[in-house]
């Protein structure tokens, strides 16, 4: 299935074109609805895909991580992922996606592969607010294709974190407050876990926020703000001191919303970070290459916290309010 991948070249050319790679795969019909629905992942966080090897079941594990596998002499947790969203498939789930993402590595059990499709960020929809609400914001966007399927992308960091044992305080111990409180960060994120990691961070920091769901909604939302600043003869940097967009997010994505922001003078001397799972150096250079002044991987507040301090200092001018 070595024929599904693109080379990482291939790939990174999408970056600052508003669009992505997803790869299509199934989990099988629900047995209580008779239903096949499809699903997609951005093939940047898909290293490879092959037939399910044999898993060692491990003990103390949540109920849909199957165990692990061992690829190239690394071990791999393994997920079930019909299991975890709660279908009940009659057939077995032999094919594996191996992901890369948030500096980890996991295998991810579906029932079939179909193909990668190629399409523009503004084609991948905000799920409705009952699909949201039924699924706890597992699935971040959907698109429809051209047969009339629905493809929905659910939110892996999600899965991730869920299925992961972390001392969820320890993530945030020792993060002090700055000395500057009246500090506004604006972030733009479509994981709803991932928010509010962010939101905790920031208020560990002291820091008020402004926040978004999605890159169309962040460039409405600071378009707004830069409107209204001008009417009350402020500057931007007066009311926002910093710039955190994810990479991946449906309508707009993070490397044209930082086009954007680059290219519109009123937002000059705002620092804006890429927050993004997205593990490669591939994808920070292509965060740099749009004008982002720095890269930090999610799910990781110190370091985070850390850069955001920085920043703050570096631009005592932007922060000053």
């Amino acid at each position: 299935m070595s024929d599904l991948m693109k080379s990482i070249d291939e790939r990174t050319r999408l970056a600052g074109t508003n669009k992505l790679e997803i790869l299509l795969f199934t989990l099988g019909a629900d047995s209580r609805t008779g239903r096949r629905e499809t699903f997609g992942i951005n093939v940047f966080k898909v290293r490879e895909v092959m037939r399910t090897p044999t898993i060692t079941a491990a003990p103390d594990m949540p109920a849909a991580v199957k165990g692990m596998v061992s690829l190239r002499g690394a071990l791999v947790p393994v997920i079930d992922l019909a299991e975890y969203i709660g279908i009940q498939p009659e057939s077995p789930r032999e094919i594996m996606i191996v992901t890369e993402y948030n500096g980890h590595t996991q295998g991810f059990l579906v029932e079939a592969v179909d193909t990668i499709l190629r399409l523009d960020w503004a084609q991948m929809r905000v799920p409705p607010d009952m699909l949201t609400s039924n699924l706890g914001g597992l699935v971040t966007a959907v698109t429809e294709l051209p047969d009339n399927r629905l493809v929905m992308m659910l939110d892996v960091e999600r899965v991730l974190s869920e299925t992961t044992t972390i001392d969820d305080e320890f993530m945030f111990k020792d993060i002090r407050p700055v000395a500057d409180d009246s500090l506004t960060v604006f972030y733009a994120d479509d994981s709803s876990v991932a928010r509010g990691q962010i939101q905790r961070t920031l208020n560990a920091l002291g820091m008020k926020s402004i926040f978004a769901v999605n890159g169309r909604a962040a460039w409405d939302e600071l378009q707004r703000i830069a409107t209204h600043s001008e009417s009350t003869g402020r500057q931007v940097h007066d009311v926002i001191q910093l710039i955190l967009t994810d990479v991946e997010m449906p309508e707009m994505d993070g490397y044209i919303l930082t086009k954007n922001i680059k290219s519109d003078p009123r937002f000059s001397g705002i620092p804006v970070i890429m927050h993004s799972s997205l593990s490669g150096m591939s994808n920070q250079q292509l965060g740099l290459s749009v004008g982002v002044d720095e890269y930090v991987p999610k799910f990781e507040p110190h370091r985070l916290a850390e850069m955001l301090t920085r920043l703050v200092k570096r631009h005592p001018q932007e922060a000053s309010v």
